[in-house]
């Protein structure tokens, strides 16, 4: 039963308009639970939907309710449910496909032309009290495992899928360009997976000594757009060039001395949406060294390995909420995010018991 203040919830109206309303507790369908929401993180893109109304392709054109980065409690079972019971604990991964194109047939659903995408316009998210969820897409957690680790499983999935693409393994050598809360996990992702040194770049010293804190070998700070010089500063710290590089910042500069500096035949991988088209990219440099270049889109049956390396100990994600909120504050919440108050804001939805 929802509480006093109903299903409060975070509704962007448009373009800088984010306000707290009440709107309908959804019942769940078949195959799907209903979740008493406990915790939602602020992702980048929720923040890009709130100051442009848009992120990349996809355009805020009606009201929509913001998050996906989030956990909670089982509330109402949907017919058809089996592997969930009201009261479990669950982590949500925010898409899900329709499971009969080529692509979800294939074993890549996050491809999946039609999945539904919390969030992600015109499908609205989980930053509310009540929320309704396919069941086969809702991870329960131990016990050990807090209700803020499992929102934070959604971007360490992010960095997950990005050292798959990347193909790190035992004893590579590792950068990663930008240190926010993806370059982050994509660093934790890394050394959990064996790589046995990480450099990181970013602008921000703050972010670098964050960085440092938690795992990084090695930090560099950008102060210069010059990949030649820049790619001097990584080979200098690492002591040779990077098997792979994982580029967070969407910075062209940034994107130019990834593929400059990764050694011949290694990968590099781009997750950092930055503009669509860039003037000077050194792709033939990367093609005639065989770099590879892979794009990273979300992830795809990576939210258990995320959850195994959490439950574990091998990753540490707790250190990166610097921030908390009551969803009643959310507007707070938000402007904390947009200027770039610490690393992860997290917001509380809601009473565990």
């Amino acid at each position: 039963m929802a509480g006093q203040d109903g299903n409060l919830s975070a509704v962007l109206k448009r373009k800088d308009e984010l306000v707290l309303e009440n709107t309908p507790v959804p019942k769940p369908g078949r195959n799907e639970v209903q979740i008493r929401m406990q915790r939602v993180g602020i992702c980048g893109s929720d923040v890009h939907y709130l100051r442009h109304g848009r992120c990349g392709p996809f355009i805020v054109e009606a009201p929509m309710i913001l998050g996906h980065e989030s956990s909670g409690i089982v509330s109402e079972l949907g017919e058809g449910v089996t592997n969930l019971k009201v009261g479990d604990r669950v982590a949500i991964e925010p898409g899900v496909p329709c499971r009969v194109c080529s692509f979800c047939k294939d074993g890549r659903y996050h491809l999946c032309p039609d999945v539904i995408f919390c969030a992600t316009p015109p499908v609205d998210g989980s930053l509310r009290r009540y929320y309704t969820h396919a069941a086969d897409f809702c991870f329960k957690i131990p016990d050990h495992v807090s209700l803020d680790e499992a929102a934070l499983l959604e971007p360490l999935s992010v960095g997950v899928h990005a050292c798959k693409r990347a193909n790190i393994t035992l004893g590579h050598k590792v950068l990663v360009c930008g240190a926010g809360p993806i370059g982050l996990v994509s660093m934790l992702s890394a050394k959990a997976m064996g790589a046995a040194e990480v450099v990181i770049t970013d602008l921000d010293k703050k972010r670098l000594v964050k960085a440092k804190e938690i795992g990084a070998t090695y930090t560099v700070q950008v102060d210069s757009k010059d990949p030649k010089i820049m790619a001097k500063k990584v080979e200098d710290a690492l002591g040779a060039m990077p098997d792979a590089t994982i580029e967070c910042s969407g910075a062209e500069p940034s994107i130019q001395l990834a593929l400059r500096v990764t050694r011949s035949g290694g990968v590099v991988v781009l997750v950092g949406l930055g503009p669509n088209e860039m003037t000077t990219v050194p792709l033939v440099d990367a093609a005639v060294r065989e770099v590879d270049i892979r794009g990273v889109f979300r992830y795809c049956n990576d939210y258990p390995t995320a959850l195994s390396m959490v439950a574990s100990g091998q990753v540490n994600v707790k250190s990166l909420i610097t921030h908390n909120y009551d969803i009643k504050q959310t507007v707070e919440a938000f402007e904390a995010a947009r200027i770039g108050n610490g690393i992860k804001v997290m917001i509380h939805c809601g009473q565990e018991k």
